[in-house]
């Protein structure tokens, strides 16, 4: 576990080849990059709301800020925007992103304000730093993953109350045929997700304070209560992919509620089990 007190963590992306957690404070403005083998968390101040984060296959990071995407390098401190998106829609931001198994990164925007009306979008962005639309009227983009053979994409809208499902052309990097894989019970909402190696999607799901783990056909298999109320997204990491990381959050609690949750804003540290999938750095 890592004691912090993020605002909003979020967005943990495991580095097998630095053996390293990635993740984001997103009001906070920090890229956060945690060693588990000595306990450090090297903290990076971006010059704007950071939302997603993705090791590149060469140097440095891809993040994704407000309404751009941006290369990161950890050793300058450097940050150099390389395309933006929705320049009309001023009341819109970037959310969760991830990067697929062809090197790809989607990310999807909200409503920073209207986060519940249906003005988000979805995009994927390749090595040729194009960002292409591919999914609109979203009521608050969240976690992406997809199944181990990659023929399914699953997507989180947020305040849909759903994580949808798509048909995944991975060669071609399209979605078609959305249909319903999991409703989440309106009092909460489903945040971030991953997939484990045994075809089993894990959702980060606040206020209740849980992580739920959905087989394929999107049946609740186990449910893991946290010690906090804001548990927001979830990602496989350690030597073995056996730990399962956990992101929280301060924002919205008051001054009771975060006397009684002491990590609330920290990353927890679970094994439940059960291994995870290694994760692919973004190929641009």
């Amino acid at each position: 576990m890592l004691r912090a007190k993020a605002q909003i963590g979020e967005g943990p992306v495991w580095d097998a080849r630095s053996q390293r957690l990635y993740w984001v404070d997103i009001p906070a403005q920090q890229l956060h990059v945690f060693n588990p083998a000595d306990g450090t968390n090297a903290t990076y101040t971006c010059p704007d709301i950071v939302t997603s984060v993705s090791p590149r296959a060469g140097d440095g990071v891809l993040l994704t800020l407000r309404r751009s995407f941006a290369f990161f390098d950890e050793k300058t401190g450097g940050v150099q925007t390389i395309a933006e998106v929705e320049p009309g829609m001023p009341g819109n931001r970037f959310n969760d992103g991830k990067t697929d198994r062809r090197g790809r990164h989607w990310a999807g925007t909200m409503g920073d304000v209207d986060w519940n009306h249906p003005i988000g979008n979805l995009y994927r962005f390749g090595a040729d730093r194009n960002p292409v639309r591919v999914e609109e009227k979203i009521r608050c983009s969240n976690g992406i993953a997809w199944s181990p053979d990659d023929r399914t994409m699953y997507f989180c809208e947020s305040f849909a109350y759903v994580i949808h499902a798509y048909d995944f052309d991975a060669e071609r990097g399209e979605i078609a045929n959305r249909r319903t894989f999991a409703k989440v019970d309106d009092a909460s909402f489903p945040d971030g997700i991953t997939v484990d190696a045994e075809g089993f999607v894990w959702c980060g799901q606040p206020v209740f304070g849980r992580i739920v783990r959905y087989d394929p056909a999107g049946r609740i298999e186990r449910i893991i209560e946290l010690p906090v109320s804001r548990g927001t997204s979830v990602m496989f990491g350690g030597p073995d992919l056996s730990t399962l990381y956990v992101t929280t959050m301060r924002t919205t609690l008051d001054e009771r509620q975060l006397a009684e949750e002491p990590l609330a804003g920290c990353v927890l540290a679970i094994r439940p089990g059960v291994k995870g999938l290694a994760e692919t750095p973004f190929a641009g």
